[in-house]
């Protein structure tokens, strides 16, 4: 009975491994897109420096194009004033060219107010871009991680089924059906250790008797309370059952 004992408890661990694997399949993948939206997110967020960065550089570049415009249109006038018959169209030029340049003033003013930013900017992006890279860096091997787990399930899975099959040979068809049932009624686990009177299933309290004929009896006995199969096993010494 001994025997049957054991070959249960390995057809358990093969059980509770299949029961891991599953719910594997099911949250890898939602682990997976759950890195991809915090990085999203997380990517987004670093950028909004560069973005203002490249709408200043825009700006700049604008400007530069209004200086050009400006300065193009006071040396026209200035042309033009060659030409004047009159002192009335010559003070009228005069004035044109004096407000081009109080215009032309305002235009470089704005300038430098720009340039000064994107001097600034220009620090900031680039520690943003260190980041970006370390965090990405981050990013992708977690990511990889978990796509090595979630490729390497349906081969555990294969594994886990096969080494099951084999257990199941050498158990009573009897026996093998009442532990399906019990592990069905008892969330997938069927059999069970217990330590010092207290049932690891249910962690319930078991009769002294039957906790003493669990410890020196061959034959199978179950939980009062949960009806799982129960064995001694002493916490000390996991790996060994008394």
């Amino acid at each position: 009975m001994k025997e049957k004992l054991l070959l249960l408890i390995k057809i358990q661990e093969c059980d509770s491994e299949l029961v891991k694997l599953s719910a594997k399949k099911k949250t890898l993948p939602e682990n997976i897109e759950k890195l991809n939206q915090e990085f999203s997110a997380f990517e987004e967020g670093i950028k909004k420096n560069k973005l203002k960065y490249d709408e200043l550089k825009s700006r700049h570049s604008e400007n530069e194009t209004k200086i050009k415009k400006i300065n193009e249109s006071i040396v026209k006038t200035k042309e033009r004033m060659l030409e004047v018959k009159n002192n009335k169209e010559y003070q009228a030029m005069l004035k044109e060219i004096e407000t081009a340049e109080s215009s032309r003033g305002e235009v470089e003013t704005s300038i430098i107010s720009i340039l000064d930013e994107l001097d600034k900017l220009a620090v900031l992006v680039k520690k943003d871009g260190e980041i970006l890279k370390q965090n990405r860096d981050k990013y992708e091997q977690e990511k990889k991680t978990i796509e090595d787990d979630l490729n390497a399930v349906d081969s555990d899975v294969v594994n886990w089924e096969q080494k099951r099959i084999e257990l199941q040979k050498n158990i009573p068809d009897d026996l093998i059906a009442r532990y399906e049932r019990i592990r069905k009624r008892n969330k997938g686990i069927g059999v069970t250790s217990v330590w010092k009177a207290v049932c690891n299933g249910c962690h319930m309290n078991i009769p002294p008797q039957l906790y003493n004929e669990v410890q020196r009896s061959e034959e199978l006995f179950s939980c009062p309370n949960c009806n799982r199969i129960i064995y001694f096993q002493d916490i000390e010494k996991p790996s060994e059952i008394s």
